[in-house]
């Protein structure tokens, strides 16, 4: 009987730890990802953004995956969507 008992608990302990690892890891990262999903949506045009290399820019354009970034007087670069990760806010002193 006690054979069956250690059966039980060892399913009970790893049912526990997988409840664990989806509610710690896997369903945060689900939620940041559909986030950053809806943040990639609204996008438009003249919003100054910052992509995951550091480059801050306004959108000029917005194809199905690429955005051309002005980064500076005469210069248009073009990213990933999916690169882009925050709006840029001046901070004023």
């Amino acid at each position: 009987m006690q054979g069956g008992e250690q059966i039980i608990s060892a399913v009970i302990w790893m049912v526990l730890l997988i409840a664990i690892f989806y509610f710690l890891l896997y369903r945060p990262q689900q939620q940041q990802r559909k986030k950053h999903e809806e943040f990639l949506k609204g996008l438009k045009k003249g919003d100054k953004v910052i992509t995951t290399g550091g480059l801050i820019g306004e959108i000029k354009a917005i194809d199905e995956n690429i955005v051309s970034l002005k980064t500076c007087e005469g210069c248009v670069v073009k990213v990933l969507k999916p690169s882009i990760t925050a709006y840029y806010e001046e901070k004023k002193n």
